[in-house]
């Protein structure tokens, strides 16, 4: 557990879950004040009713944590008292060397391109497309219903064989088919009205 360092500046404490009736009692409110200001007479307080908390901030951090030590779950008008250290924020010159910093940004052309291409850029030539002559000479030379073998096969590959179709035989076979019907789905009944 880190041990509490007093030159942070702690000298805040915030109570939550405070009884409603101490922002709107003076007399209530005089007594919580008198609970802190047995520890330190230059305490002061700000109330933040809808948050139902209240800011202490006193002198000095040793009167700080003896109040958050004595009074830390004691009863104060039928509610327990939630106190706690307000965190320090520190501004950017007074950051803890001994944490990692955000990497610094550069620019990354593949997330978000630059309106115009970065310096020495110049646009690759596309590759001239390769037509496999023989290829096409064979499928030229195939009857319907003949096949070619693209690539033989072997023990750990499978062989690429191209069939061709007759196209008179794929028309005949699809007349011959009956169509069906699709059925269109019904509309489900209305909700019966209720009258008033």
């Amino acid at each position: 557990m880190p041990s509490i360092n007093m030159k942070l500046e702690m000298v805040t404490i915030i109570a939550c879950e405070v009884d409603i009736e101490v922002f709107t009692s003076d007399k209530l409110q005089e007594r919580f004040e008198a609970l802190f200001r047995i520890y330190d007479e230059q305490t002061s307080f700000q109330m933040f009713k809808s948050f139902r908390r209240v800011r202490i901030s006193f002198s000095n951090p040793e009167a700080a944590a003896r109040a958050r030590i004595e009074l830390h779950d004691s009863e104060f008008n039928n509610t327990k008292l939630q106190l706690y250290f307000a965190q320090v924020q520190n501004s950017g010159e007074d950051i803890d060397k001994s944490y990692l910093a955000p990497p610094q940004p550069v620019k990354q052309f593949l997330i978000s391109p630059p309106a115009s291409p970065p310096g020495g850029w110049s646009q690759s030539e596309d590759a001239s497309p390769l037509i496999n002559y023989d290829l096409l000479c064979a499928v030229a030379k195939l009857g319907p219903g003949e096949k070619y073998e693209l690539h033989a096969g072997t023990e750990s590959t499978p062989s690429v064989v191209v069939h061709v179709c007759d196209s008179d035989a794929e028309e005949e076979g699809a007349e011959g088919r009956s169509k069906q019907k699709i059925v269109q789905t019904r509309r489900p009944d209305e909700p019966p009205k209720v009258l008033n």
